[in-house]
């Protein structure tokens, strides 16, 4: 394995074992089982990237790999008998799911360029891979979707992977685009939980009378 492989797949199973964390805790928010607890940490950890590789068309990565399953079983278990230490679950739900978010928009377009697809598909896969986990794990708790916050996120998806994009668009070392389109996305991310960072909104407005066209 060469150190752009080891890098990016050393990042990968830190966005695995962090999305894992948040599902963890959204099922102890909800009080359920440690079999739920599996459960919830293994979709969100895995939903996006398995979607992504699913519209690549290229072989999903946890199949050959159980390290991928063995990471939110292993976290399910730990959060199952320790969430209770923590002063605000969601407080930290929010903070792990910031920083995979941030690992993910960079692993998401990382993979996608390795799978020999353009800068605006990787740009896209980013997103949607740092993303989708997140989304599924809101359904399933019947939380309030995070995309539907006021506050930045799916922006946060976008700058970081934008910014891995253009590096490795312009030929800079692996480590460098992965770790300042990480510390991006996280930037960003910190900004809108600490500061309530955000974007204008759209304002609803009376459509044009018909009857005057």
């Amino acid at each position: 394995m060469n150190e752009v492989s080891w890098l990016l797949q050393t990042l990968d199973y830190v966005g695995i074992a962090l999305f894992a964390v948040t599902g963890a805790l959204a099922a102890s928010r909800k009080q359920l089982d440690i079999v739920a607890f599996a459960f919830f940490a293994g979709v969100t950890a895995i939903g996006g990237g398995t979607l992504r590789d699913v519209l690549l068309d290229i072989p999903v990565f946890w199949v050959r790999n159980p390290a991928y399953l063995g990471i939110p079983l292993g976290v399910a278990v730990l959060v199952y008998f320790s969430a209770h230490l923590l002063e605000s679950r969601y407080r930290v739900l929010l903070w792990a799911d910031a920083a995979g978010l941030a690992a993910y928009s960079v692993v998401g377009a990382a993979k996608t360029l390795a799978a020999g697809a353009g800068a605006a598909d990787a740009l896209a896969f980013g997103m949607l891979t740092a993303t989708f986990g997140g989304v599924i794990r809101d359904v399933l708790a019947g939380e309030p979707s995070v995309i539907l916050r006021r506050e930045l996120y799916i922006t946060c998806a976008f700058a970081g992977a934008l910014t891995f994009v253009l590096l490795a668009t312009w030929g800079a070392p692996f480590w460098t685009g992965a770790t300042l389109g990480f510390l991006v996305a996280f930037g960003v991310r910190a900004g809108a939980l600490v500061w309530g960072w955000s974007l204008p909104v759209y304002r609803a407005r009376p459509g044009r009378d018909s009857s005057k066209l």
